[in-house]
């Protein structure tokens, strides 16, 4: 009887983590999200502005206001999080603060967590309806998923990913793509040396200052309604 009770628990267990394998932990941001609310009460952001939204990359450009300053520039990265969790929390860090551009980096976290290429494109094209139904004129622009030396492994997911959604941002004026990704290779075609922290994950100043002139040069185009008057 004990052997079977046994059998029964794992078998539990095994389902439950089949079903929420690569699913986005959406209540872990919770607490993140609410300082985000609380700021905002007591320094309410700009509208048309420039919003930097996604995971760790975005919540680590802590420079990101005075890398533009033509700009005005809100972010709101959340370390950790896949195109879905920005998605589940677009009526509270998106839709209210009426951004003229939204610049957005997520997708390596969704690779990582198991998910295929098409559903990171498929997750941001929801992204995108979402943010259109209620901001139709707004800009979105994708930043490129990061080819990083800690997940060189998933590399030809990370490359199929930016290639569906370069090819998507095309379809539509108010999408864009910022290929970052070229501009982080050497030319051997591996990670540039010297733009990663030791976690090999996450970028350093030196990578900061690659995104800063590729994004720099890409909000000429799209964003003069964000620019300061």
């Amino acid at each position: 009887m004990m052997i079977m009770m046994t059998r029964y628990f794992l078998l539990v267990l095994l389902f439950a983590a089949a079903n929420t394998f690569g699913q986005p932990k959406t209540n872990s941001f919770e607490g993140e999200i609410r300082k985000f609310e609380a700021s905002d009460k007591t320094n309410p952001p700009p509208k048309n502005a420039v919003l930097f939204l996604g995971s760790s990359s975005i919540r680590m450009w802590r420079n990101v206001a005075k890398d533009f300053p033509d700009y005005r520039v809100i972010n709101r990265g959340f370390g950790g999080s896949q195109i879905a969790d920005s998605i589940y929390f677009a009526e509270r860090i998106i839709f209210p603060y009426e951004p003229s551009t939204i610049v957005f980096y997520a997708g390596g976290n969704d690779i990582n967590a198991g998910k295929s290429a098409e559903k990171v494109f498929s997750d941001f094209q929801t992204l995108v309806t979402h943010v259109h139904s209620k901001l139709p004129k707004t800009q979105i622009a994708y930043i490129s998923v990061a080819p990083n030396p800690a997940r060189w492994s998933q590399i030809e997911r990370i490359r199929r990913a930016n290639e569906l959604i370069a090819g998507y941002t095309r379809t539509d004026p108010r999408l864009s793509f910022i290929n970052t990704y070229e501009h982080m290779l050497g030319a051997d075609g591996a990670p540039k040396p010297g733009i990663f922290l030791p976690d090999r994950l996450h970028m350093n100043t030196n990578g900061y200052a690659i995104w800063k002139e590729v994004v720099g040069e890409h909000l000429k185009r799209i964003a003069p309604d964000a620019a300061k008057k």
